[in-house]
């Protein structure tokens, strides 16, 4: 009985009405019956489905069999649901043609009427718009009556959506010389903004992107006149509530904020032809503390580059560095430091620089422990704010754990590592792709190595540095 409910409920979604549905399954389970029959099994009264069957009929769900009684066929279900269906487009397309007729009827009467009897509307300064629609409706509306400027401030996801989702009335814009200026968090290397906002809307012409390294608010300015304010960063456009204003004085404000972000922040045609050690600064100057971070490299170039470039990055700022070697000799990564410019031996003698040996922290006494190695980070941790020093940057080579058979204890470590990762030092573990690629099952290890260090940050190919892959969680 239940399945059978279910069914004709399903059939309303369809269009049909509830004793049409069940008039119809009736005839579909009987196969070829008579109205009697049909009422019997679909309890509804015979009288009802004399009147019901010739909708049926007409619909092309039921055929009539020529013969004496006259007996019913059902089209099949799946012939039927198709059927429906098709009704439904052919209605919910006559409804819209005829609410765009009523639309333009309905304008011409009401903008027809004398308004010189009506008082001047109350100014509304402020209005809070809570539901994705209205916020939807706002930012059309805004984007519509901009005449010479328009000012966005958003995060790199919200820009993408924002673009797609108004590429049309954005590209009106630009086509009545409207000015677009959008500010975004940080590009990465890599990143699509650029490429996406060119796509839809030409940059080239009056649209122009750049990139602030600080934490943003998000907002659209239009004209000088008014501005939506999203209550929150979090979540994607219109998820949440939306403040909108033509408060002359909180548009003036976030207009000189606007300015202000503007001069101070980093044309995308300027990063584009960034050389790719400038992006690779760029980039570890960003990492923050209990970030988790896999870099994987093609030469040992490319690992100096990147490592030495992060460590160096907190050393100028006051914290402390540890570098564990394990495809190198500690004394080959010392020399390698001091010819990319790190004054190892002060940096050594005030305790703010140590590099060591894998034997020094991995694999201790001759064998590896999770519980040692973890402990041995801590220490050095306490031992940097003992010093004073700000903070802890690490990294470590994971050679030695393919020298001596400990993949999966590897694995182990790094998945332990990004899960209890609490004390506020950053950690890059590198990766030779080489060794990886050797590896008895490469793809599957990359994958867990991948699922260990959490979400994608920063991936390129360059010839000096070689392959970049950096995640964090």
């Amino acid at each position: 009985m239940i399945a059978a409910d279910q069914n004709v409920e399903t059939l309303c979604h369809f269009g049909l009405t509830t004793t049409q549905a069940k008039v119809y399954i009736a005839t579909v389970r009987l196969g070829l019956a008579t109205v009697g029959q049909i009422s019997k099994f679909s309890r509804v009264r015979r009288e009802d489905v004399y009147r019901i069957l010739p909708r049926l009929e007409q619909m092309g769900l039921v055929e009539r069999a020529l013969g004496t009684p006259t007996k019913i066929r059902a089209t099949s279900i799946e012939d039927a649901l198709s059927v429906l269906i098709e009704h439904e487009q052919k209605d919910a397309t006559q409804r819209i043609t005829k609410l765009a007729t009523e639309k333009e009827q309905f304008l011409k009467r009401f903008n027809s009427y004398d308004r010189s009897s009506i008082p001047e509307k109350e100014e509304v300064n402020f209005a809070l718009l809570c539901h994705r629609d209205s916020i939807l409706a706002k930012i059309s509306a805004m984007l519509k009556t901009a005449r010479k400027e328009i000012d966005i401030v958003c995060s790199r996801t919200k820009l993408v959506q924002l673009v797609s989702s108004y590429a049309d009335s954005l590209k009106k814009c630009t086509r009545r010389n409207v000015r677009i200026r959008m500010i975004s968090g940080f590009r990465e290397h890599g990143d699509s903004v650029p490429r996406i906002v060119e796509e839809y809307l030409s940059p080239k012409n009056s649209v122009d992107l750049k990139f602030a390294d600080r934490s943003l608010s998000h907002y659209i300015l239009v004209d000088l006149k008014e501005a939506l304010i999203a209550t929150t960063t979090e979540g994607n456009m219109a998820e949440n509530p939306c403040l909108w204003t033509d408060n002359a004085n909180l548009v003036g404000l976030l207009q000189r904020s606007f300015e202000d972000l503007w001069h101070t922040s980093v044309g995308w045609q300027s990063i584009e032809t960034n050389s790719a050690p400038e992006k690779t600064i760029l980039f570890v100057e960003q990492l923050k503390p209990t970030n988790h971070v896999i870099f994987v490299y093609d030469t040992l170039e490319a690992k100096h580059h990147v490592l030495f470039s992060y460590l160096k990055s907190g050393l100028d700022t006051g914290e402390a560095a540890v570098y564990v070697a394990s495809e190198e000799k500690p004394s080959e990564i010392r020399e390698a430091m001091r010819q990319f410019g790190i004054d190892v031996e002060k940096l050594e003698s005030i305790g703010a620089l140590k590099i060591l040996g894998f034997r020094d922290v991995y694999i201790v006494d001759g064998k590896f422990s999770m519980n040692t190695t973890l402990s041995i980070w801590n220490g050095f941790y306490k031992e940097t704010l003992a010093k004073g020093l700000k903070g802890l940057r690490v990294a470590g080579e994971t050679e030695c754990f393919f020298k001596h058979n400990l993949v999966q204890e590897l694995i182990a470590y790094e998945k332990t590592l990004h899960t209890v990762l609490d004390i506020p030092m950053i950690a890059v573990c590198a990766y030779n792709a080489a060794t990886l690629a050797s590896s008895s099952d490469p793809i599957n290890l990359y994958t867990q190595l991948v699922a260990a260090h959490g979400t994608v940050l920063f991936t390129g190919m360059d010839s000096r540095i070689g392959r970049i892959e950096m995640r964090k969680s």
